[in-house]
């Protein structure tokens, strides 16, 4: 029997992580597994959709984070909220009033000038970032206008990241979110460090850290080798953020994630969430559900029984075994 590494062996790093558990799948359950695509993984025979088992409309809502925070709270299951605004003039005879550029600087203000703000139908993590003051706010607005139609704008809270995978109504892993870091050399700047790191970043085509070294003296302190410095914001493993395979304390955290994917229709849902906000154990909502979620973290975590799970679950709603 070969070993999701020996799958692995040889792809470029370019080759998509579920094409690569795709074909590892295939190879276990006894069915063929054909790139169609000359090698780059991108299409192979017989995929619909990395999850097919989820269908149009609940996949199209839950990509839409205004939407899903409002059937999640109409369902009873507590979101950040939030409120959306438009960055282009084009369509704005075909929407409400009040959704507009203007309208977000002055909801920002009303906010004391301290948000949360993502794109509206982002992924990966690209440009959600906490943004203080208002020359802040109009610079991103400037900048993710280039790449986005529309944003959303939240409150900042903070507590205890999870992600819960589901499939139906089965847990089938839980993990905890911890956010990125640099790792000092003793030579360079904690600037230096981040500097290389946003180079990174945009490589795989996310947004960078927002640093400012003119402003932030302690960008200027060489960080002592082997040293970790944590990056604040997101935590999406694309952007640098890191999981570990970790249950919430509560199952009040598990329901929660059962009642976000049942109210959205989904069967394959990563939903995730606060636990613990503001330091109350019993205080915790929903940030987002992801209808397509990466599970990178498994072949990270050497739970290749996992995946097997995963993608059985896929290859028999697809008709290809039976259940």
């Amino acid at each position: 029997m070969r070993s999701l590494e020996d799958f692995r062996s040889g792809k470029p790093s370019s080759y998509p992580d579920q094409s690569v558990c795709a074909e590892y799948a295939c190879a276990e359950f006894g069915l063929t597994f054909q790139d169609i695509d000359d090698g780059t993984g991108l299409v192979f025979s017989g995929r619909c959709s990395w999850y097919p088992q989820n269908n149009a409309t609940a996949s199209t809502l839950a990509s839409d984070k205004y939407f899903t925070n409002i059937i999640l709270e109409s369902a009873g299951a507590p979101t950040l909220g939030g409120e959306y605004f438009f960055l282009h003039d084009r369509h704005r005879a075909h929407r409400p009033a009040g959704h507009e550029r203007e309208d977000a600087l002055e909801h920002f203000r009303k906010l004391d000038a301290s948000a949360f703000v993502k794109p509206l139908l982002g992924s990966r993590g690209d440009f959600a970032q906490a943004i203080h003051g208002e020359a802040s706010f109009r610079s991103y607005l400037d900048e993710v206008a280039q790449s986005y139609d529309s944003i959303l704008i939240q409150r900042i809270v903070s507590g205890t990241e999870y992600r819960v995978f589901l499939l139906d109504d089965e847990i089938v892993y839980t993990a905890r979110k911890y956010p990125p870091s640099i790792l000092g050399d003793g030579v360079r700047t904690i600037g230096d460090l981040l500097t290389a790191h946003n180079a990174a970043l945009r490589s795989r085509g996310l947004s960078p850290v927002a640093v400012s070294a003119g402003r932030d003296p302690s960008l200027d302190v060489v960080l002592p080798k082997g040293k970790r410095w944590d990056i604040p914001g997101r935590m999406n493993l694309s952007a640098g953020g890191t999981m570990v395979l970790e249950a919430p304390s509560s199952d009040a955290a598990l329901a929660l994630a059962r009642k976000a994917a049942r109210a959205l229709g989904l069967r394959v849902a990563a939903v995730d969430m606060f636990t613990d906000i503001g330091g109350d154990p019993e205080a915790m909502r929903v940030i987002e559900v992801n209808s397509n979620p990466s599970i990178r973290l498994l072949e990270q975590s050497g739970r290749s029984d996992l995946i097997l799970k995963i993608w059985h679950h896929t290859f028999s709603a697809m008709g290809l075994l039976g259940v």
